[in-house]
């Protein structure tokens, strides 16, 4: 072999070697099974970051729809991760617990609701679990919910909780205790379906009249036309599959998540006031 025959192979090979090196770092998405407790109760979470990037970030905890910590929720906590956040989809039902009919979904959520100080205590250990992260400034943590979660996250911030800013998509609104003025410490987003049943115009305008007097840093955003559930894309078959008036809606989903986005890099910014 002459030795420009030598010469060209070691390129290719060094040429191969980078090229695989990138894609990796392209492709830098940890994402980890993990387990933490609250009151004696194994909680099963699952936790993604892009360990690409050095410095510490803003840590987003996701709070799952009423069926539980399903791979919806970890594709939230994924596209987090992607985003730069380091994201723990946390399990408010205890070992892993999935519902695969509205009425044990319901029975779980519910559970939840009526003795919220459990889920009170599930949240808090799940934020305390994101604070220890190694790739997390614990003082820059958010949350976001879906339908049952975006309940737990206002309720969250309702009662006083450490976050600088909460986001509920297609979100209960009831309040288990009413916020009182100066309680609310995190800024609030929150995206509803202008037709969604199960979060009717009356349940949006005393969410409203609640922050307003709490005087609370809030914003709603509503999606006219969208159904519960609109940023799922199973919402349309798993509405026609239980009789339930929830659907899919694409371009309520794309808007929320492009404003959640914003909103989450103004608040998150280094030295931005909490």
């Amino acid at each position: 072999m002459s030795k420009a025959s030598i010469l060209f192979g070691a390129m290719v090979i060094t040429l191969t070697v980078l090229t695989a090196n990138i894609g990796q770092a392209e492709a830098a998405i940890v994402e980890k099974n993990v387990e933490y407790l609250a009151q004696g109760v194994v909680l099963k979470g699952y936790l993604a970051y892009d360990d690409t990037i050095q410095e510490k970030r803003p840590g987003i905890l996701v709070v799952h729809e009423w069926w539980g910590l399903n791979d919806y929720a970890r594709k939230r906590a994924q596209m987090l991760a992607k985003l730069g956040y380091t994201a723990l989809a946390v399990d408010m039902y205890g070992d892993g617990k999935l519902a695969m009919h509205p009425d044990d979904a319901g029975k779980f959520s519910g559970e939840i609701m009526k003795n919220f100080d459990v889920g009170k205590a599930r949240f808090l250990a799940a934020e305390e679990f994101l604070k220890n992260q190694p790739t997390v400034d614990p003082s820059r943590i958010g949350a976001i919910g879906y339908c049952f979660g975006g309940g737990v996250v206002l309720n969250m911030a309702r009662q006083g909780a450490d976050l600088v800013a909460v986001a509920s998509f297609h979100g209960n609104l009831q309040a288990v205790k009413p916020a009182e003025p100066g309680m609310v410490k995190a800024k609030i987003r929150v995206y509803t379906g202008g037709s969604d049943k199960l979060v009717p115009p009356e349940a949006v305008e005393a969410f409203r009249k609640e922050m307003t007097e709490a005087k609370a840093d809030y914003k709603i955003t509503v999606y006219p036309g969208a159904l519960h559930s609109f940023t799922s894309p199973d919402a349309t078959k798993l509405g026609k599959k239980f009789n339930l008036p929830m659907a899919y809606n694409k371009k309520a989903d794309k808007e929320s998540w492009q404003d959640m986005q914003k909103f989450f890099a103004l608040v998150f910014k280094k030295g931005n006031p909490i």
